[in-house]
């Protein structure tokens, strides 16, 4: 059987290049492609692949040729790893229709990262901005929980002829986590180059439409999700939540010379103090400094970065978390106050970031039609 070239072509579109959010034919993976009657000659160009990743491409790309091309083609695939010509140039591509992307991050596990996260997003929204939260703590989401989605399945639509996840939308947020793809007691087992698969899924295979914002909320730490998405995605920023004591302190610290690094050079937009002061129900304007007075603020000027604001520790936060209402929908409450205030301060030094960007940049939020976060 003679076999036809653009046949493989197309069923190698279907097959995403390790590493990238594109297929093997858009991303330049395959560099030749040689037909000799039953037989297909494939030549690709990898940058860095694991081991794993190599074996996986070529048994996809086995399946696929046989299940779409011929079912006794005989294959032969030549991989070529090459080392990146320039280790610095770390930026990924823009995602199309979205304008601004912001990492929020913490040095430390249990500083409320997730909570800010929602919280700021539900604010914008408010605020009339369009705005998407992707889920990237891979291995303990909790997005589907603040935003009462739990048990929800993001549902497939056609984009351009493909087929793309859509986001689950609540309290004008889209939303997209691992956690609509798991059991509430099914953990997640994965090694890095797996989750890094998932995560560029959610990314690169979603309708994320048009977006002011789309806030990242990354896991604790300094690791293999936080490299994957620096390299997939140009941010425009990060913030930095931690708590006032110490120990919480010393792993900010950690988070902010991540983002400074040389290879990665992410301006850190500012930190906020998350629990910065206990307030009870029945003194809403008390404040009782239990796990230091400060220290966060202290921080951020201790390495010239802005202080983005002060959030409460209060009973309600938690209980609108837990209920799946961000407590950024209440209304004209001293803690909907602190929230605001803070996201504002966040939109305000993204604008003065984004003045600084070369023209060539393509994410801008200047003329966003309707977003009273920037005017």
């Amino acid at each position: 059987m003679k076999l036809n070239k653009e046949e493989v072509i197309k069923a190698l579109e279907t097959i995403t290049a390790p590493g990238t959010g594109e297929n093997l034919i858009d991303s330049k993976a395959v560099t030749n492609i040689m037909v000799f009657g039953d037989e297909i000659d494939i030549d690709i160009r990898l940058f860095n692949p694991s081991l794993q990743a190599r074996k996986k491409l070529e048994v996809s790309i086995l399946e696929v040729i046989h299940q779409k091309v011929y079912s006794k083609a005989k294959i032969k695939i030549n991989i070529k790893v090459e080392k990146p010509t320039h280790v610095k140039s770390i930026k990924g591509k823009p995602i199309s229709g979205i304008d601004s992307i912001i990492a929020i991050s913490s040095g430390k596990g249990g500083v409320g990262k997730s909570t800010v996260t929602a919280n700021l997003a539900v604010t914008l929204a408010k605020m009339g901005c369009s705005v998407g939260v992707l889920d990237a703590d891979i291995y303990g989401p909790s997005m589907p929980t603040m935003f009462d989605m739990e048990g929800k399945r993001p549902l497939s639509v056609n984009v351009d002829g493909k087929s793309k996840m859509a986001p689950i939308e609540n309290y004008g947020v889209k939303v997209l986590s691992i956690g609509f793809f798991t059991q509430a007691n099914q953990a997640v087992v994965w090694r890095g180059p797996m989750a890094a698969k998932a995560l560029n899924q959610m990314i690169f295979d979603a309708a994320w439409g048009e977006l002011d914002f789309l806030l990242i909320d990354l896991p604790p730490g300094t690791g293999d999700i936080h490299l994957s998405i620096v390299q997939s995605l140009p941010l425009n920023g990060a913030v930095v939540v931690s708590t006032p004591q110490n120990v919480a302190l010393a792993d900010a610290k950690k988070g902010i010379a991540m983002f400074n690094q040389e290879s990665i050079n992410v301006p850190v937009l500012g930190i906020i103090e998350n629990m910065a002061y206990f307030t009870p129900k029945e003194l809403p304007y008390n404040k009782y400094y239990i796990f230091g007075r400060q220290g966060a603020e202290n921080l951020a000027a201790d390495h010239d970065v802005p202080f983005l604001g002060a959030l409460p520790l209060v009973q309600s936060i938690r209980e609108a978390a837990d209920l799946g209402r961000p407590a950024a929908l209440q209304q004209e409450t001293p803690i909907q106050q602190s929230i605001t205030e803070v996201t504002q301060n966040m939109v305000t030094q993204l604008l003065k970031r984004n003045t600084t960007l070369p023209p060539t940049k393509a994410v801008t939020i200047t003329n966003m039609v309707g977003c009273a976060a920037v005017k």
